[in-house]
């Protein structure tokens, strides 16, 4: 997450949330709605995707149908370039004080 690290305090998310990325799901410095969106991202992050039913579900009782489009066109489009990235051995390096890289834990099932 480095330059979403910037995006991300741009819209609000702290320095702790940040740094709890990594174990979300146990972590109270995120709201119910925040895990759930976390593990969109995960789910469709996963090779293959696996978003489950119940998930998107737990999902649209919270967003309406322009907005399940938004984030999921958002989730796909950021996961486009470091899917490639990836694929080319190109890595993020020398990330500038107050950047982070974490990898959100796998929910389990």
């Amino acid at each position: 997450m480095d330059i979403g690290s910037a995006v991300g305090r741009a819209a609000g998310v702290t320095d702790a949330q940040l740094r709890a990325l990594p174990e979300y799901r146990k972590s109270s410095r995120f709201s119910e709605l925040e895990r759930l969106v976390l593990d969109y991202a995960v789910a469709m992050t996963a090779t293959p995707v696996d978003v489950s039913e119940t998930l998107f579900g737990d999902l649209r009782r919270h967003f309406n149908d322009e907005q399940m489009i938004e984030l999921t066109a958002t989730l796909a489009m950021d996961n486009y370039p470091a899917r490639f990235h990836h694929s080319q051995g190109i890595d993020a390096h020398h990330f500038p004080d107050g950047a982070y890289s974490v990898s959100p834990e796998t929910p389990r099932r």
